[in-house]
């Protein structure tokens, strides 16, 4: 994913070039084998100002995983994808959207917080749950348009909103895994384009494609 950012000069540039770092280094090295050295030469602060803001590394973390959910809300509340009439086609841009940003290195494009929780989520159970918020919390932003989508189209099923808004995150993670199994952003590519193949399927088999915009 491109990085985005969204400075808070009330919590000081200090904290926020920390968090920055963790983000870029965590997705490029992981979590284990970030040192507190790494982040304070990557943020150009002393160790010093990493214990003022931030008590240890799994307190750093924690704060990192939120930062994460905060900058990348405001990324995809940004997104085109938005601007489709259709609540069917919002939620297929927003899987358009997503390949589109697969581009890049391996630590350009994944999660930070997946990355976490696959690596931590035994040893560090804060930093998952953490980790859960912001994932939870992106799915839950699709919620709404998959219900509409689903109430527009008539569809009687015992499938919710929550949880094929879940699907899409497990789908995406499992893609990033792929990537970097591979070391190759095509396989993450593939699978987005073969997630939105089901989801149009699972809209349109008996209701039709009509008034997509």
């Amino acid at each position: 994913m491109p990085r985005p950012t969204k400075q808070n000069p009330e919590r000081g540039a200090a904290r926020t070039r920390l968090l920055e770092a963790a983000r870029d280094i965590i997705r490029a090295q992981g979590f284990a084998a970030t040192t507190v050295d790494d982040l304070c030469k990557s943020a150009g602060v002393t160790k010093g100002a990493f214990f003022h803001h931030f008590e240890s590394k799994e307190a750093l973390g924690v704060a990192a995983a939120a930062y994460w959910a905060e900058t990348t809300s405001a990324f995809f509340a940004a997104a085109p994808y938005h601007a489709h009439a259709d609540p069917l086609a919002r939620l297929l841009g927003y899987l358009d959207f997503r390949k589109e940003i697969i581009q890049g290195d391996l630590a350009e494009f994944t999660c930070l917080v997946g990355t976490m929780a696959q690596e931590v989520y035994g040893s560090h159970p804060v930093i998952r749950e953490a980790c859960a918020v912001s994932i939870f919390g992106h799915a839950a932003t699709l919620e709404p348009d998959i219900a509409a989508a689903k109430e527009a189209r008539g569809i009687k099923a015992d499938w919710t909103p929550a949880s094929l808004a879940a699907h899409t995150q497990a789908v995406l993670q499992g893609a990033f895994i792929l990537a970097k199994a591979t070391g190759d952003r095509a396989i993450a590519r593939d699978s987005v384009d073969h997630l939105k193949r089901y989801i149009d399927m699972l809209f349109t088999t008996n209701s039709g494609r009509e008034g997509l915009q």
